[in-house]
């Protein structure tokens, strides 16, 4: 079974996410897909829990909270919300290997450097074995890439991350947003017919009883 991992760095519950990959089954295959949060925002005209000054603070104490229940090292970055344009080209420029994947979510998360940074950057080119970075970053092939990553996600019905999405028997997509649906998604791969069942179908048609106007 194919899945299709979409995230940025800018988010923690992504890198936190990551952090549980080794309880994926042997039989599925991950595509890492970098894509902008910030265009999927957009896409579906919402705002980012960081944009919530108490949601903020509270995403904050929760992320930390959980990576010490779970064993993970974490540490906030210097400022957050941060741009995550030059971690997610510089994935992209890396074929999207999963080890540089990781190294640069480490960076961020990990050791709680600024990504912008000299101390970040030398990390990068030393551990992944590159030099100069904001070359690589900058080539075309590398932004337009980024750009499909993230209409192909709109596209698919992705409005956060990180999201696992996976091709169902009916070619349509099967999202899993978030941190805590990874078990879903993990019965979702064991047993993909229990969520074709009555109820399922029947969310699926739901309608909406009222919506609030925004202004």
């Amino acid at each position: 079974m194919k899945l299709n991992w979409y995230f940025d760095f800018i988010s923690p519950f992504a890198y936190l996410q990551l952090g549980h990959f080794d309880r994926l089954p042997d039989k599925v295959e991950v595509t890492y897909k970098p894509i902008l949060f910030a265009g999927l925002l957009n896409h579906w005209q919402n705002i980012g829990p960081a944009e919530i000054p108490p949601k903020r603070v509270f995403t904050y104490k929760h992320c930390y909270w959980y990576a010490k229940k779970h064993g993970i090292e974490f540490k906030m970055p210097p400022a957050h919300p941060f741009n995550s344009l030059s971690g997610l080209r510089l994935a992209i420029a890396c074929h999207c290997d999963p080890k540089a994947v990781q190294t640069i979510f480490d960076v961020i998360w990990k050791h709680g450097m600024d990504l912008h940074s000299k101390q970040a950057i030398d990390y990068l080119e030393s551990e992944l074995g590159i030099k100069n970075v904001n070359e690589l970053i900058s080539h075309q092939s590398v932004k337009d890439q980024l750009k499909a990553n993230t209409e192909q996600a709109a596209s698919r019905n992705v409005f956060g991350v990180p999201t696992f999405s996976i091709k169902n028997l009916e070619n349509q997509y099967e999202n899993f947003w978030g941190l805590d649906t990874f078990e879903m998604m993990l019965d979702y791969i064991a047993s993909p017919d229990s969520f074709n069942d009555q109820q399922m179908k029947q969310i699926e048609r739901l309608p909406e009883g009222v919506q609030r106007k925004r202004v």
